[in-house]
């Protein structure tokens, strides 16, 4: 069992896990199969691949600031909303991984070369749409003026109020502020998630890893829930994307303590795994969330290939300080 808890401290220290999309409990086979059984028609393939390009979308945006609070944005050239203004973002490419996709697109739009420090948010939205949100720093370049116009961009500039500017869209509003609150909470030396980047690790598929953690309270240590098809491993389902994210995720939980599930709560995200290479067999991705039960461990019975494992203390208080506000990366599903 010291591999489970090295798996925990892997996560927590932003670590590749070393294990396998074959160990998925809840394939879309399985929930098409549950679906089935209730008379309706699933709408999500079995067999279903992601390809990015064709069948899943990831975004990359980067948020940056200077010295004096000012944002970086930059100035479309695409024909549909030329002119407008944008946080620079764009699509991955095949065989990028996120991070160096983020890279690519701020110095082709804004000529700044960056430095990824953090994931700030990630989104998703039906139809396998995924958006990473980074902050960063930048490291050099030379930011794009009207005379470096191209396709990409028509020029870049920081930007103290971005009212003033006309937007190609008005959601940059919460993503700037969230950006600027993150970094108040680190100005002000209050809690807040140490810096999470994606790791980079193949997948085939689009995956849903649960650390699911409740308290006992004869002994008011700490446990973890683990899945011992095959082998012990942490939960995981396969991300039906034509259902919602927070939609699945319950759906996941009923299959694994009926359908009385008790209170839970889904914290945010401890990890992004993507690589990206080869492309078109590797375009999957694995996003791991934190999840708690407000009830007492003693109240909570999961069923079937499920059991409770009993965390080192020490460990059980690194996870409990996830738990709070701000400890773990905020997953936006957008309906």
């Amino acid at each position: 069992m010291e591999n489970v808890e090295a798996c925990i401290r892997n996560l927590l220290n932003g670590e590749i896990l070393e294990d396998d999309d074959e160990l998925c409990d809840f394939t879309l086979a399985a929930q098409n199969e549950a679906t089935a059984a209730k008379g309706v028609t699933p709408t999500t393939p079995s067999d279903y691949v992601p390809i990015l390009g064709n069948t899943v979308t990831y975004i990359v945006m980067g948020v940056l600031f200077n010295s004096q609070g000012e944002v970086l944005m930059m100035q479309e050239a695409k024909s549909s909303c030329a002119g407008q203004w944008y946080l620079p973002a764009g699509r991955v490419n095949p065989g990028e991984n996120l991070q160096e996709a983020v890279i690519r697109e701020v110095l082709e739009e804004t000529g700044l070369e960056m430095q990824p420090n953090t994931l700030l948010m990630v989104e998703c939205a039906s139809k396998a749409w995924f958006r990473f949100i980074f902050a960063g720093s930048i490291t050099g370049g030379r930011l794009k003026t009207p005379a470096d116009a191209d396709s990409e961009s028509l020029q870049a500039k920081w930007v103290k109020d971005i009212n003033e500017l006309s937007l190609r869209a008005s959601d940059i509003h919460n993503i700037i502020e969230m950006a600027r609150g993150h970094y108040s909470i680190i100005a002000n030396n209050q809690p807040i998630h140490a810096n999470i980047l994606p790791v980079v690790k193949a997948h085939k598929k689009l995956l849903l890893r649960l650390v699911v953690c409740a308290r006992q309270k004869s002994s008011n240590r700490l446990h973890i829930l683990l899945s011992e098809k095959t082998e012990v491993h942490l939960p995981m389902c396969e991300i039906n994307h034509n259902r919602n994210l927070h939609s699945l995720l319950h759906k996941f939980m009923i299959e694994i303590f009926g359908a009385d599930v008790p209170a839970h709560k889904p914290h945010g995200l401890m990890s992004v795994e993507h690589c990206g290479r080869p492309e078109a067999t590797h375009d999957g991705l694995c996003l791991t969330v934190l999840v708690s039960f407000r009830v007492p461990l003693e109240e909570v019975f999961p069923i079937d290939k499920y059991n409770w494992f009993q965390i080192s203390k020490d460990l059980g208080e690194k996870l409990l300080s996830c738990l709070p506000r701000n400890m773990t990366l905020p997953l936006n599903v957008i309906r």
